[in-house]
Protein backbone atom coordinates (compact mmCIF):
# COMPACT_ATOMS: atom_id res chain seq x y z
CA UNK A 1 0.00 0.00 0.00
CA UNK A 2 1.19 3.44 -0.42
CA UNK A 3 3.27 5.29 2.29
CA UNK A 4 0.09 7.12 4.36
CA UNK A 5 -2.50 5.96 2.20
CA UNK A 6 -1.41 8.55 -0.63
CA UNK A 7 -1.23 7.40 -3.99
CA UNK A 8 2.45 6.80 -5.57
CA UNK A 9 3.60 7.30 -8.97
CA UNK A 10 4.15 3.66 -9.25
CA UNK A 11 0.52 2.50 -7.89
CA UNK A 12 -1.29 5.47 -9.66
CA UNK A 13 0.18 4.06 -13.20
CA UNK A 14 -0.96 0.58 -12.30
CA UNK A 15 -4.24 1.21 -11.43
CA UNK A 16 -4.73 3.76 -14.02
CA UNK A 17 -3.56 0.13 -16.86
CA UNK A 18 -5.90 -1.73 -14.94
CA UNK A 19 -9.18 0.16 -15.28
CA UNK A 20 -8.35 0.77 -18.74
CA UNK A 21 -8.25 -2.85 -19.60
CA UNK A 22 -11.22 -3.05 -17.52
CA UNK A 23 -13.50 -0.55 -19.40
CA UNK A 24 -12.47 -2.26 -22.56
CA UNK A 25 -13.47 -5.73 -21.34
CA UNK A 26 -16.77 -3.51 -20.53
CA UNK A 27 -16.65 -4.65 -16.73
CA UNK A 28 -18.16 -2.73 -14.02
CA UNK A 29 -15.93 -2.61 -10.80
CA UNK A 30 -18.70 -4.65 -8.98
CA UNK A 31 -18.00 -7.60 -11.04
CA UNK A 32 -14.08 -6.99 -10.50
CA UNK A 33 -14.48 -7.26 -7.03
CA UNK A 34 -16.48 -10.05 -7.47
CA UNK A 35 -13.50 -11.90 -9.81
CA UNK A 36 -10.40 -10.91 -6.83
CA UNK A 37 -12.98 -11.77 -3.99
CA UNK A 38 -13.05 -8.36 -2.46
CA UNK A 39 -14.89 -5.50 -1.98
CA UNK A 40 -16.30 -2.66 -4.64
CA UNK A 41 -14.32 0.20 -2.71
CA UNK A 42 -11.03 -1.99 -2.76
CA UNK A 43 -11.06 -2.29 -6.23
CA UNK A 44 -11.87 1.55 -6.79
CA UNK A 45 -8.75 2.43 -4.59
CA UNK A 46 -6.91 -0.14 -6.38
CA UNK A 47 -8.18 1.77 -9.59
CA UNK A 48 -7.02 5.50 -8.20
CA UNK A 49 -3.67 3.95 -6.79
CA UNK A 50 -4.81 4.53 -3.18
CA UNK A 51 -4.00 0.82 -2.98
CA UNK A 52 -1.47 -1.60 -4.96
CA UNK A 53 -3.29 -4.69 -6.11
CA UNK A 54 -1.18 -7.54 -5.36
CA UNK A 55 0.48 -10.15 -8.49
CA UNK A 56 -2.02 -12.88 -7.38
CA UNK A 57 -5.55 -10.15 -7.79
CA UNK A 58 -3.74 -8.69 -11.23
CA UNK A 59 -3.43 -12.12 -12.56
CA UNK A 60 -7.23 -12.58 -12.10
CA UNK A 61 -8.46 -9.05 -12.94
CA UNK A 62 -6.48 -9.60 -16.46
CA UNK A 63 -8.10 -13.69 -16.64
CA UNK A 64 -11.60 -11.75 -16.18
CA UNK A 65 -10.12 -8.81 -18.66
CA UNK A 66 -9.42 -11.50 -21.37
CA UNK A 67 -5.95 -9.39 -21.50
CA UNK A 68 -3.71 -12.65 -22.55
CA UNK A 69 -0.64 -11.17 -24.09
CA UNK A 70 2.44 -12.38 -21.64
CA UNK A 71 4.85 -9.28 -21.85
CA UNK A 72 1.37 -7.17 -20.67
CA UNK A 73 1.02 -9.74 -17.55
CA UNK A 74 4.78 -9.76 -16.88
CA UNK A 75 4.61 -6.01 -16.92
CA UNK A 76 1.84 -4.99 -14.42
CA UNK A 77 2.86 -8.05 -11.81
CA UNK A 78 6.55 -5.69 -12.34
CA UNK A 79 5.04 -2.57 -11.46
CA UNK A 80 2.76 -4.09 -8.42
CA UNK A 81 6.25 -5.73 -6.91
CA UNK A 82 7.80 -2.60 -8.23
CA UNK A 83 5.09 -0.49 -5.87
CA UNK A 84 6.18 -2.24 -2.42
CA UNK A 85 9.90 -1.85 -3.04
CA UNK A 86 10.94 0.57 -0.64
CA UNK A 87 13.18 3.11 -2.78
CA UNK A 88 16.24 4.26 -1.92
CA UNK A 89 15.23 7.77 -1.71
CA UNK A 90 12.42 7.39 0.72
CA UNK A 91 15.29 7.52 3.20
CA UNK A 92 16.03 11.59 2.19
CA UNK A 93 11.79 12.04 2.39
CA UNK A 94 12.12 14.33 5.18
CA UNK A 95 13.82 16.67 3.23
CA UNK A 96 11.99 16.23 -0.01
CA UNK A 97 8.94 17.37 -1.31
CA UNK A 98 6.08 14.42 -2.66
CA UNK A 99 6.10 15.63 -5.68
CA UNK A 100 9.71 15.48 -6.07
CA UNK A 101 9.53 11.92 -4.97
CA UNK A 102 6.98 11.30 -7.72
CA UNK A 103 9.54 12.82 -9.97
CA UNK A 104 12.71 10.36 -8.79
CA UNK A 105 9.94 7.16 -8.62
CA UNK A 106 9.07 8.19 -11.99
CA UNK A 107 13.35 8.65 -13.38
CA UNK A 108 13.82 5.57 -11.64
CA UNK A 109 11.81 2.90 -13.51
CA UNK A 110 11.93 5.06 -16.92
CA UNK A 111 14.29 3.03 -19.75
CA UNK A 112 14.01 6.28 -21.86
CA UNK A 113 14.65 9.67 -20.18
CA UNK A 114 14.31 12.99 -22.00
CA UNK A 115 14.90 16.73 -20.63
CA UNK A 116 14.62 20.29 -22.40
CA UNK A 117 16.19 22.62 -19.54
CA UNK A 118 15.98 26.16 -21.14
CA UNK A 119 17.83 27.80 -18.11
CA UNK A 120 20.20 25.29 -15.90
CA UNK A 121 22.12 22.40 -16.60
CA UNK A 122 19.94 19.77 -15.93
CA UNK A 123 20.31 17.81 -12.74
CA UNK A 124 21.10 14.57 -13.91
CA UNK A 125 24.36 16.48 -15.51
CA UNK A 126 24.87 18.67 -12.11
CA UNK A 127 28.32 18.37 -10.67
CA UNK A 128 27.78 18.57 -6.49
CA UNK A 129 29.05 22.53 -7.00
CA UNK A 130 26.78 23.61 -9.40
CA UNK A 131 23.99 22.14 -7.61
CA UNK A 132 24.90 24.13 -4.68
CA UNK A 133 24.79 27.13 -6.02
CA UNK A 134 21.83 26.00 -7.80
CA UNK A 135 20.10 25.23 -4.95
CA UNK A 136 21.51 28.07 -2.71
CA UNK A 137 20.15 30.94 -5.43
CA UNK A 138 16.49 29.65 -4.73
CA UNK A 139 14.19 32.88 -3.66
CA UNK A 140 12.44 30.68 -1.24
CA UNK A 141 15.20 29.92 2.24
CA UNK A 142 16.82 26.13 1.86
CA UNK A 143 18.18 25.04 5.68
CA UNK A 144 22.08 24.01 4.86
CA UNK A 145 21.15 20.69 6.23
CA UNK A 146 18.63 20.02 3.54
CA UNK A 147 21.09 21.17 1.05
CA UNK A 148 22.87 19.04 2.02
CA UNK A 149 20.57 16.10 1.41
CA UNK A 150 19.37 18.10 -1.79
CA UNK A 151 23.01 17.54 -3.46
CA UNK A 152 23.40 13.70 -2.23
CA UNK A 153 20.02 12.62 -3.48
CA UNK A 154 20.88 14.21 -6.62
CA UNK A 155 24.13 12.96 -7.44
CA UNK A 156 22.25 9.23 -6.29
CA UNK A 157 19.93 9.97 -9.03
CA UNK A 158 22.64 10.59 -11.72
CA UNK A 159 23.55 6.26 -11.64
CA UNK A 160 20.45 6.38 -13.92
CA UNK A 161 22.65 7.57 -16.41
CA UNK A 162 25.64 5.84 -15.64
CA UNK A 163 27.02 3.15 -18.94
CA UNK A 164 24.76 0.87 -20.10
CA UNK A 165 21.83 2.30 -18.02
CA UNK A 166 18.73 4.11 -19.24
CA UNK A 167 18.95 6.33 -22.81
CA UNK A 168 19.20 9.93 -21.51
CA UNK A 169 18.78 12.89 -23.96
CA UNK A 170 19.05 16.27 -23.20
CA UNK A 171 18.73 19.84 -25.21
CA UNK A 172 19.30 23.24 -23.43
CA UNK A 173 19.37 26.26 -24.07
CA UNK A 174 22.85 28.26 -25.38
CA UNK A 175 22.65 30.58 -22.33
CA UNK A 176 23.13 27.22 -20.21
CA UNK A 177 26.84 26.72 -21.95
CA UNK A 178 28.17 30.29 -22.85
CA UNK A 179 26.72 32.70 -19.68
CA UNK A 180 27.32 30.79 -16.32
CA UNK A 181 24.86 31.53 -13.87
CA UNK A 182 27.08 30.22 -11.16
CA UNK A 183 31.12 30.64 -10.36
CA UNK A 184 33.16 30.65 -13.38
CA UNK A 185 35.53 28.22 -11.54
CA UNK A 186 32.23 25.65 -10.93
CA UNK A 187 30.99 26.54 -14.55
CA UNK A 188 34.01 24.75 -15.95
CA UNK A 189 33.76 22.29 -14.00
CA UNK A 190 30.19 21.77 -15.21
CA UNK A 191 31.29 21.91 -18.47
CA UNK A 192 34.20 19.52 -18.25
CA UNK A 193 31.90 17.26 -16.49
CA UNK A 194 29.35 17.92 -19.69
CA UNK A 195 32.16 16.54 -21.76
CA UNK A 196 33.04 13.80 -20.20
CA UNK A 197 29.37 11.99 -19.83
CA UNK A 198 28.51 12.63 -23.53
CA UNK A 199 31.56 10.01 -24.18
CA UNK A 200 28.80 7.60 -23.03
CA UNK A 201 26.66 5.30 -25.35
CA UNK A 202 23.52 6.02 -23.71
CA UNK A 203 23.57 10.19 -23.18
CA UNK A 204 23.52 12.38 -25.80
CA UNK A 205 23.37 16.01 -24.75
CA UNK A 206 22.39 18.96 -27.44
CA UNK A 207 22.35 22.96 -27.23
CA UNK A 208 19.58 24.84 -28.62
CA UNK A 209 21.47 27.76 -30.33
CA UNK A 210 20.26 31.29 -29.94
CA UNK A 211 19.58 31.28 -33.88
CA UNK A 212 16.12 28.57 -32.91
CA UNK A 213 14.90 32.20 -31.85
CA UNK A 214 11.26 31.85 -30.46
CA UNK A 215 10.70 28.39 -30.07
CA UNK A 216 13.50 28.56 -26.73
CA UNK A 217 10.14 29.53 -25.32
CA UNK A 218 7.90 27.43 -26.43
CA UNK A 219 7.94 25.22 -23.13
CA UNK A 220 8.90 25.19 -19.98
CA UNK A 221 11.74 22.97 -18.41
CA UNK A 222 10.06 19.09 -18.84
CA UNK A 223 11.01 15.82 -18.57
CA UNK A 224 9.53 13.23 -20.10
CA UNK A 225 9.49 8.90 -18.89
CA UNK A 226 9.01 6.01 -21.05
CA UNK A 227 9.38 2.31 -19.33
CA UNK A 228 9.53 -0.02 -21.94
CA UNK A 229 11.74 -1.15 -24.79
CA UNK A 230 10.40 1.75 -27.05
CA UNK A 231 10.72 5.21 -26.59
CA UNK A 232 6.87 5.73 -26.39
CA UNK A 233 6.47 8.51 -23.55
CA UNK A 234 3.80 7.82 -20.53
CA UNK A 235 4.82 10.77 -18.09
CA UNK A 236 6.21 14.09 -18.15
CA UNK A 237 7.24 15.91 -15.77
CA UNK A 238 6.99 19.84 -14.64
CA UNK A 239 8.69 22.54 -12.57
CA UNK A 240 6.67 25.01 -11.43
CA UNK A 241 7.46 27.64 -8.74
CA UNK A 242 4.72 25.44 -6.21
CA UNK A 243 6.89 22.26 -6.85
CA UNK A 244 6.48 19.41 -9.45
CA UNK A 245 3.91 18.59 -12.26
CA UNK A 246 3.29 15.24 -13.60
CA UNK A 247 0.89 14.65 -16.56
CA UNK A 248 -0.16 11.18 -17.51
CA UNK A 249 -2.93 11.99 -19.86
CA UNK A 250 -2.42 10.49 -23.40
CA UNK A 251 -3.02 14.50 -24.89
CA UNK A 252 -0.28 15.80 -22.62
CA UNK A 253 1.72 13.27 -23.61
CA UNK A 254 1.22 13.60 -27.21
CA UNK A 255 1.81 17.39 -26.81
CA UNK A 256 4.88 17.18 -24.94
CA UNK A 257 6.29 14.48 -27.33
CA UNK A 258 5.67 16.84 -30.29
CA UNK A 259 7.00 19.23 -28.63
CA UNK A 260 10.76 17.78 -27.40
CA UNK A 261 10.47 16.29 -31.43
CA UNK A 262 10.63 20.14 -32.58
CA UNK A 263 12.90 21.34 -29.82
CA UNK A 264 15.63 18.40 -30.98
CA UNK A 265 15.30 18.84 -34.79
CA UNK A 266 15.94 22.64 -34.04
CA UNK A 267 18.91 22.18 -31.81
CA UNK A 268 22.46 21.37 -33.07
CA UNK A 269 23.41 17.96 -33.60
CA UNK A 270 25.28 15.84 -30.87
CA UNK A 271 28.75 16.45 -32.41
CA UNK A 272 28.43 20.54 -33.26
CA UNK A 273 26.56 20.63 -29.59
CA UNK A 274 29.62 19.15 -28.16
CA UNK A 275 32.47 21.49 -29.89
CA UNK A 276 30.23 24.29 -28.82
CA UNK A 277 30.81 23.34 -25.45
CA UNK A 278 34.04 23.06 -26.29
CA UNK A 279 34.70 26.01 -27.06
CA UNK A 280 32.71 27.45 -24.27
CA UNK A 281 35.13 25.72 -22.01
CA UNK A 282 38.24 27.25 -23.67
CA UNK A 283 36.42 30.73 -23.62
CA UNK A 284 36.35 30.22 -19.77
CA UNK A 285 39.85 28.78 -19.39
CA UNK A 286 41.60 31.89 -20.77
CA UNK A 287 40.01 34.31 -17.82
CA UNK A 288 38.05 36.34 -20.27
CA UNK A 289 34.25 37.26 -20.39
CA UNK A 290 32.07 34.68 -21.86
CA UNK A 291 30.69 35.59 -24.65
CA UNK A 292 28.02 34.67 -27.38
CA UNK A 293 29.45 31.78 -29.14
CA UNK A 294 28.56 31.70 -33.14
CA UNK A 295 26.74 28.10 -33.54
CA UNK A 296 28.06 25.47 -35.39
CA UNK A 297 24.48 24.76 -37.21
CA UNK A 298 21.22 26.43 -37.18
CA UNK A 299 19.39 23.59 -38.77
CA UNK A 300 21.00 19.80 -38.54
CA UNK A 301 19.40 17.25 -39.34
CA UNK A 302 17.46 15.40 -36.54
CA UNK A 303 19.91 13.01 -34.82
CA UNK A 304 19.33 9.09 -34.85
CA UNK A 305 18.80 7.97 -30.74
CA UNK A 306 22.07 6.00 -29.59
CA UNK A 307 21.16 3.03 -28.07
CA UNK A 308 23.32 1.41 -25.51
CA UNK A 309 26.05 -1.04 -26.27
Amino acid sequence: MPAGGRPTVRSRRLGAALREYRLAAKLEQLQVAEVIAASQTRVSRIETGHVTARPIEIRAMLDAFGVADLDIRKKLEDMSRASYRRGWWLEHSAYLRPDYLDHISLEDDATYIREWQPVVVPGLLQTPAYAEAVITASPSFVAPERVEHLIRVRQTRQAKIAPGAANYTAIVWEPVVVHPLVDPKAHIEQLQHILTVTERQNVTVQVMPFAAGALAGAASAFSSFSFDDEPIVEAVTMDNVRGTSVLEAPADLAAYTNVFDKLRSAALSPDDSVRLIQSALREGKKGTQWTTLKAVSANPPTPEPKTTA
